[in-house]
């Protein structure tokens, strides 16, 4: 996947991206093992799955210990009318601005005493339509109460109008699970299976597909913005972790990846780290459904 996106960012004149791909590309590429652990060089880029999902468990165990406490939350999407791919950069910035704005207001009403403060943390997120080639931005907001959520969507509506954002189509629902709210809204952006027939809930059936050109047109639309973010309250400090400490290795062992084995193997000789066997409807998946022409 990362070598088609890399030949797209080619394609687009996009140099920086397309470095950021490669990176992604060798994540991992090299590893050491000795004394039972693994070391190795993370791209550390929110379109890594394997780093996304890293962050993911930081930013779950950063701010769950702090919404643990919230005794009603809620789940909020806010969305907007989709767009073009050309427009795309625009409507994430407004959308960016419109959120600051609204929590701006309120910040104030309640350092002067007039109102309350907007609690909560949220993620921006974009889904690409196959069918209608537009794209969906829009955010994932956990809350600490009813009435925070309702005022966000109202506030959003206000500020949107009619012509670009419907009260139905922002959701609003009550969380059950904390924990699994979290995890669904600590994501990398966009999502990377697409049903060609959006009527379809399954997820990751034989059909779904990998538009690749979408996804560049997210992720380039998406460079510099924060992703995930808290509002109205501080962050918990986090304990200071000890001093690194450098450790010669007599006894070690290198890998390198072999995208043929899907595996790791030996520098030295043909032993494999992981001895994975890659699942047969994986790979027609990443043969069959990577799909470079919608944009």
């Amino acid at each position: 996947m990362m070598l088609k996106l890399i030949d797209i960012a080619k394609e687009r004149g996009e140099p920086e991206l397309e470095k950021a791909y490669w990176n992604t590309y060798y994540c991992q590429q090299r590893v050491i093992t000795a004394n039972g652990r693994l070391y190795g060089k993370y791209c550390k880029n929110r379109f890594c799955t394997l780093c996304c999902s890293i962050r993911k468990a930081e930013l779950i165990n950063k701010y769950y210990p702090v919404m643990s406490n919230w005794e009603d939350p809620y789940f909020l999407t806010l969305t907007v009318k989709a767009c073009n791919a050309h427009n795309l950069p625009r409507y994430i910035n407004r959308c960016i601005f419109g959120f600051q704005r609204i929590n701006a207001k309120y910040r104030k009403r309640y350092q002067r005493g007039r109102g309350r403060p907007l609690i909560g943390v949220r993620s921006l997120e974009c889904n690409f339509n196959p069918v209608k080639k537009t794209y969906n931005p829009h955010f994932h907001i956990i809350t600490k109460d009813k009435e925070t959520a309702e005022i966000l969507r109202d506030e959003w509506l206000k500020l949107w109008t009619p012509k670009f954002a419907i009260k139905r189509c922002q959701d609003l629902q009550k969380i059950y699970d904390l924990e699994s709210g979290l995890i669904e809204i600590i994501k990398y952006g966009s999502k990377i299976f697409t049903e060609p027939d959006l009527k379809r809930r399954a997820k990751q059936t034989d059909t779904a597909q990998i538009y690749l050109k979408a996804l560049d047109v997210i992720l380039t639309s998406f460079k510099g913005k924060r992703i995930f973010d808290r509002f109205g309250f501080n962050a918990p400090k986090q304990k200071l972790s000890k001093k690194s400490t450098v450790k010669l290795l007599s006894n070690f062992k290198e890998w390198e990846y072999d995208s043929e084995k899907c595996d790791w193997v030996n520098t030295s000789n043909d032993e494999v780290l992981s001895h994975f066997k890659l699942p047969s409807h994986l790979q027609g998946m990443l043969i069959n459904n990577l799909n470079d022409t919608l944009t």
